[in-house]
């Protein structure tokens, strides 16, 4: 990393958000290695993005030349320590479990050198429950990403406590190269934008319950009445209601465990497998 400037990353979790982030940091003809526990995990990221990426062609919002030079900037491999090696920014992707994410770092703080910045993808746990297995509690930062996020413009930048000016200017920088709007918000549990959506998803998953009104009307409400792009239910859709109903849980145990409870509903949709999107059925039926 020269004059402050991240030149190579890793990006660990080659799923739903991972291979995202993978693509719009390639995209800034920045190195980029995408790592996952199996290489048919990485394949399967980097046919997403391959795919992405010839949609955007496809529609005229990226350039034959954009494609190449992001291609270019990417690779896979399931190995760790070559996929750390000699990077500047290392991001965590993976699931919303704090061991889970933990182990990541550890494994990672043997492989690297002590400029290298981490950053983890949560949407809702606090820094704070992390921030101990780092050799460096200076080179700790948040980069909430959103889904798909290739498309969506907003970047959450969190400063967890401790958190130096240094990493924290390289990383407004890098969200600046990649096109993003940040924001930066302090270390606490759902942060900004998670805790203010899930308020909001929460309430319309209640309503569904209560059968105030159908998933759709509810959606079309907030579209309509408050020029929302999407309704918070097709949004939860979207996000994952097993990600929701892991935020759900974050927060009420976190901050008030009545307001964010998480709805039967919820948890009856997540135990049935209709996660959203991903698996075909939530809210909504995707054929």
């Amino acid at each position: 990393m020269s004059d402050g400037t991240i030149e190579q990353v890793c990006v660990i979790g080659a799923g739903t958000m991972g291979h995202g982030i993978a693509q719009v940091i390639a995209s800034t003809s920045t190195a980029v290695c995408l790592h996952d526990v199996s290489q048919d995990a990485i394949d399967a990221g980097l046919a997403k993005v391959r795919a992405n990426l010839d949609k955007g062609v496809a529609r005229g919002k990226v350039s034959v030349e954009q494609q190449a030079v992001t291609l270019a900037h990417l690779r896979g491999s399931a190995s760790l320590q070559d996929a750390v090696a000699g990077v500047d920014l290392v991001i965590e992707a993976v699931p919303e479990r704090v061991p889970l994410k933990r182990l990541i770092f550890e494994a990672v703080a043997q492989h690297v050198a002590p400029t290298t910045i981490f950053a983890t993808n949560t949407s809702s746990i606090p820094l704070a429950s992390l921030v101990d297995v780092l050799p460096d509690p200076g080179k700790f930062v948040g980069m909430h990403f959103f889904n798909p996020v290739h498309i969506q413009p907003l970047l959450e930048v969190v400063n967890a406590e401790g958190t130096d000016e240094a990493t924290l200017d390289a990383v407004l920088d890098l969200a600046g190269r990649m096109g993003k709007d940040p924001i930066v918000v302090r270390d606490s549990p759902g942060f900004a934008s998670s805790r203010l959506g899930l308020a909001l998803g929460l309430e319309a998953i209640r309503m569904l319950e209560e059968g105030v009104a159908s998933a759709a009307d509810i959606d079309k409400a907030m579209q309509l009445g408050y020029r929302h792009p999407m309704g918070p239910l097709k949004l939860t859709d979207l996000v994952g209601l097993d990600v929701r109903l892991a935020i759900a849980e974050t927060l009420a145990r976190e901050i008030d465990p009545v307001r964010f409870k998480p709805p039967q509903l919820l948890r009856d949709l997540v135990a049935a497998g209709k996660l959203g999107k991903k698996s075909g059925e939530g809210f909504y039926s995707y054929g």
